[in-house]
Parts: C-alpha cells; structure tokens; sequence
C-alpha cells in the first residue's frame, strides 16, 4: 500500500478532484485544466489518484461503445453523465500511456518485445481512436508513427533467412505439379526432399494446383507465424484509426523487397532487356529453363502463400487487404513477366524454340491462377501484360520455325560424308522436329492460320503441326537429295539417301509423327528407299554380272583356244571388277543393320547364281591348264563370304 500524501499535498489534491469534477459535463476543459493545475504543481503530475490507471485489454473495444454514447448523450440535457466521466479517464489514462514510450526513459526498447507491454500500448491507441482534445489526438498520431515503425521491424524480423532447399522445399509441399523440360518430361526442381512431399496434396481434393495445407498454416519460410497474430493486431487498430494508406505502404515495400528476394533464392535474376540480348546462348538457355520451372513455383507457391498471409494480417479491411497484396506482389509478377517479353521479342534462333514453347506452356497454363490473385484494375493490368507476352511469344515460336525452315534450306555444307553415312543435318532435322510433337496441343493452336508452302498431300485432315512437320522434312529430303550430288559414284549416292531417308521413316514411325504424318506417308518413303535400293545393285553390279554372261562369247562349237581366251578375259574381269568393289564398298556404311542385311542378300541372290552357272558351265574348258587357279579364283562360297563383309565401314589397308 502507498504512503498517506502529507497532510497540505492532500488538500491540494482534494481541490484539483473538486474541479475535475465540476469540470465533467465539458472534456475538453477538464483536459486543460488538468494540464494547467499539473504545471501550476508538479505534485499533482505524480499522483496516481488523480488519474484513472492504465486501461485493461478489453479497452481495446471500448472506441465503438464511447462514440454511440457520444452520440446519444447529445442533446439530453446538461447533467453529467458518469459514463462521460469513465471515459474521460480512459482517454486520459491511454495518453499517458502512449506518453510514456514518447519520453527519454522509453529509450529505444520496442513495445513488441514484451507481450504485456504489447496488450497495454494496443489497448491504449484503441482507446484513443476518436478520442477529443488535442492531446489525445497528438498521442494517437505518435502511437500510430510508433505502430507503423514496429510493424515494419516486425515484417522484416519475421521472415527468416532463405535457403534455397528450404523454401524450394516448403513451397512445393503445397503443390502438386510437373514441370515440362526441353524433354517434355519431369523435371527436377533442385530440391531434394521434393520426393518425401510429392503426394501430400492429394487429400484436399483441390484443383488448379493449389495449396493442399488449410489457410490457417502460413509458410514459415516466409514469415514466422507467431508474428502473424501480432502483425494483424496492428493492422486492425491501425485500420481503425484511418491509418490505410501508411499501413499499405509498410507491408507493401517490406514485402516486396521479401518476394523479390525469394525470387533471387529461386535462381530468377533481375535482368534488361539489354542484358537478355547480349547473354552467350548457353547462360541464357539454363536462365529460360529455370524461368518456366520457378513461374509455377512462384504463382502456386509464393504468391498464393503471400495471399494467405495477406489475408490473415488485414482481415479487417478487404480494400487494404488487395492493396496490399498488389503492391507486394507486382514486383515479383512484373520481373517474371518481363524477362518472358524479353525473349519474346528478342534475336530468333532455331535453338531457342523449345524454351520458348516451354515458357509459353507455362505461362498459359498459371495465367488463370495468376489472375485470380488479383481484383480490379490490378487484375486487368496483369491480364492484359501476360496475355500481350503469350501472344508475343507466340509469334517468336512462328517466327523462329520459319528461321529453322529457312535454315535447313540454306544449309551449304560441300563435303561428302564418307561412305555414305547419315548427314549431320539429317539427325538434327529429324531430332529437332520430334521434338516439336511434344508440344503438339500448343503448336495447333499457334499455327492454326500459318500458311505453308505445302498442303496435307494424301492427308485432308492433317493438323496444323503436321502440315509444318511436312514442310521441313521435305525441305530436309531436298536437301539430302542435293547433298548425294557430291558422290561421283552413282552407287555411293544410293546409299546416301538410303541411309538417310531410311533414319527419317524410322524417327517418324517410332514416334508421335507417325500419327502426324501416317501410315500412308511413311509406305511412300519405304517405297523411294526400294528404289535407291535397286539402283545401287544397277549401278554397282551390272558391269560384274556382265562379266557372267554367255553374250559375246565364241560359239562353243567353234575354235577351242578362242573361247578359253574368251573365257579367260571374263574370269579376270569378274575378279577385277568384284575385287574393286569389295575394296570400295567394304569402306561403305549402311547404318541400319536390316537394311545393311538386306543389300547383302540381294547381293549375293544376283551374284552367286549366275557365278556358280557360269563356273559351271565353263570350268571344264579351263582345267587341266597350268594357270587355271589364276583365272578361277573363287568359288561361290569364298565370293558369299566376302559380300558379309561389305557396308560395314571398314578401311582396308592400302
């Protein structure tokens, strides 16, 4: 218990009581006369009986009960209403309250740092949210100053340090989703624990990808959750007391600075459009493809989180609530949207199709969810600059097939493979556009109104994708048709284009060109493969065969040294010319190991027969001479042996 004041300090104090009282029916007298009776003494500045104490937490409400009494009590005639004078006490108790965390002995302590110290000063800026006299609104101008500046520390204290796995890691336990890489496949988001996570959504039932935790559970690698009630806390007296516009801000520029420092975590920099243009292919391919691997990550993770959050702090006020979010989250929306312009509308490059297709998916498909994020003109804003960059994109996915296109036809490249190999073009051709069925939904809708050079041929059905599949594979077999031009040897320049029109009917038929292009596409080209096939047994094997036949020889009733010299000139030619064309053709390479078979059979189904007749038929005339081994050197096997060892790409010694 206090000491009892002295005997003169107790009448002074009963004076001043006596005109505080007197003064009831008028608060802003009382409020001054309070002020001028505590600099007339000091004494009365000290005594706790003067003044009401500190207002409990349940002050807090007491603003809405004060203003209806406030506004009841008027004109109901001029007795003192004890109600007027509790409150009057309230108000005065909260401003010495807020006071007190003005003066020096405050120092620079924060009002959060302690959870009663926190209940007491909140109570208080309530208690004074339309509070009369110039020294409550002075002080509820200080407390709002001071709750601005302790909400900022507090966002900025609550979100903790960033670790790429443990946000990576935390974000994607709230999605269920894949990724689509340069190989249409799923793609590895760098973070090891995305395996234990994958399937923790599927309880919820929910689509879109969205969050699979309940909205009370706020992510803590982005604010702390235990800040979250207090920051709201905050918010809500703040909102109260006209406070919108300096709240906003606060939360805007704190979390903006949060989201694009996630971002950077992320693996996403800021970047120009100038930087974009310049970057070496090889940095900016592995930027692209982190770009469509984090959009998702950011519009289902980041930003639905920060919603969440959002929400949670300002939930007393909806209109702050999208304001705030807007302004936190623009930012981060606004630098993924403009590095996805700046490839848009960048240098075209064949190599930068596929990133660009895989952005392009991307940002189609989180457009919806993007938007739903926002409201009003934000949401048109954000709607209007994605929607402008998917077509833009599009236009560089039109653009850069027609480069390709072009490409392929200008290729000039005058070396000849050696033996006949599949050309270089070829595999990359051909690997470039299977590619491009696995972005099959996205290309018919891109190149619905492109005009080709070609139709579907046999095919009136054939989808906008087919028709541009069409166009470069018969650019590609032009190409390869002008390219067999460089062998002098008819019979290597069969080979050539077997080789490589047999590699392209395969790439179509083991893939979704297949269905692109169809069955009767790929029987056409395995009949243009038959007929290199024949040529190249025309070309190669006519002057041998020549060599076996009964035309031009003497008459086999006539002179007996005439036909053996006859028979000796066709024996030694046949070996000559079979001996050149195992040294040549040997060095030859069918890649295909059917078709290399094949030939070989074909081969020796032409050959052997008409060798083992002719043999046969005239060994007789030969025998018994010293040098008859000379001239028959082979018989039918040794030659069936020697043909197995043909296309095969050996290089015999010289």
């Amino acid at each position: 218990m206090a000491a009892a004041p002295p005997d003169g300090q107790e009448k002074v104090i009963a004076a001043a009581q006596h005109i505080v009282k007197s003064l009831a029916n008028s608060k802003n007298a009382a409020d001054d006369m309070i002020r001028i009776l505590s600099g007339f003494d000091n004494r009365l500045s000290l005594m706790s009986d003067l003044f009401p104490p500190p207002p409990s937490a349940a002050a807090v409400d007491s603003i809405q009960e004060a203003e209806e009494g406030t506004s009841q009590g008027e004109g109901e005639g001029d007795e003192p209403d004890p109600d007027d004078n509790a409150r009057a006490e309230e108000w005065d108790a909260a401003v010495e309250v807020i006071e007190r965390w003005e003066s020096p002995g405050a120092g620079d302590r924060l009002v959060f740092d302690s959870r009663d110290d926190a209940e007491e000063y909140l109570a208080a800026a309530a208690c004074l949210v339309g509070a009369p006299g110039p020294r409550a609104e002075a002080a509820l101008q200080a407390a709002m100053a001071r709750l601005e500046e302790e909400f900022r520390h507090l966002l900025i204290r609550g979100a903790t340090p960033l670790a790429a796995e443990d946000l990576q890691a935390s974000l994607l336990r709230r999605l269920s989703l894949t990724v689509p890489s340069f190989n249409s496949s799923a793609v590895d988001l760098d973070c090891p624990s995305f395996a234990n996570h994958a399937g923790e959504g599927d309880e919820s039932g929910g689509t879109g990808g969205r969050s699979s935790v309940s909205d009370d559970e706020i992510s803590p690698y982005l604010i702390s959750p235990d800040t979250v009630s207090t920051l709201r806390d905050i918010a809500d007296v703040m909102l109260r007391a006209g406070y919108a516009p300096e709240l906003c801000q606060v939360y805007g520029e704190v979390r903006r600075d949060t989201l694009m420092e996630c971002l950077a975590v992320l693996g996403v920099d800021k970047m120009s459009l100038e930087e974009v243009q310049r970057v070496e292919w090889g940095v900016l391919d592995g930027k692209m493809k982190k770009w469509i691997q984090v959009l998702k990550v950011v519009v289902r993770g980041l930003l639905a989180e920060e919603r969440r959050i959002c929400s949670q702090i300002l939930v007393a006020d909806a209109n702050a609530e999208e304001e705030c979010f807007t302004e936190a989250a623009k930012g981060c929306v606004l630098q993924l949207l403009n590095f996805g312009d700046a490839i848009a509308i960048g240098k075209r490059s064949s190599e930068k199709l596929f990133r660009i297709l895989g952005m392009y998916e991307a940002l189609a498909e989180v457009l919806p969810e993007l938007e739903s994020l926002f409201s009003g003109e934000a949401r048109d804003f954000i709607k209007e600059e994605a929607e402008g960059i998917l077509v833009r994109l599009g236009d560089a996915v039109r653009g850069t097939i027609a480069e390709f296109a072009n490409a392929i036809q200008g290729e000039t490249s005058r070396r000849a493979l050696p033996g006949g190999e599949i050309h270089p073009l070829t595999r990359y051709v051909m690997n470039y556009v299977r590619l491009l069925a696995d972005y099959n939904a996205s290309l018919n809708h891109l190149l619905e109104y492109w005009d080709t050079e070609l139709n579907g041929g046999d095919n009136a059905d054939m989808t906008p994708l087919g028709r541009c599949v069409l166009m470069l594979i018969t650019y590609l077999q032009g190409k390869i048709e002008e390219k067999s031009r460089l062998y002098e040897d008819e019979a290597l320049q069969n080979i050539f284009l077997m080789n490589n029109l047999l590699y392209i009917v395969q790439k179509v038929k083991d893939s979704e060109l297949k269905t692109l292009l169809g069955d009767n596409w790929i029987r056409k080209r395995r009949g243009q493969i038959r007929q290199y096939s024949t040529g190249y047994l025309r070309s190669s094997w006519t002057r041998v065969l020549a060599c076996l036949r009964d035309d031009g020889l003497p008459q086999t009733m006539g002179s007996s040294s005439a036909l053996k010299a006859a028979l000796k000139d066709r024996f030694k030619n046949f070996n000559l010319a079979f001996e050149e064309l195992y040294r040549t053709q040997t060095a030859w390479r069918v890649v295909d190991p059917q078709l290399r078979e094949e030939l070989k059979i074909s081969i020796s189904e032409k050959v052997l027969p008409a060798y083992r007749s002719f043999v046969g038929r005239f060994r007789g005339q030969l025998e018994g001479g010293r040098s008859s081994a000379k001239y028959i050197k082979y018989n039918p096997e040794d030659l069936e042996n020697q043909v197995s060892d043909f296309f095969e790409g050996k290089r015999l010694n010289a």
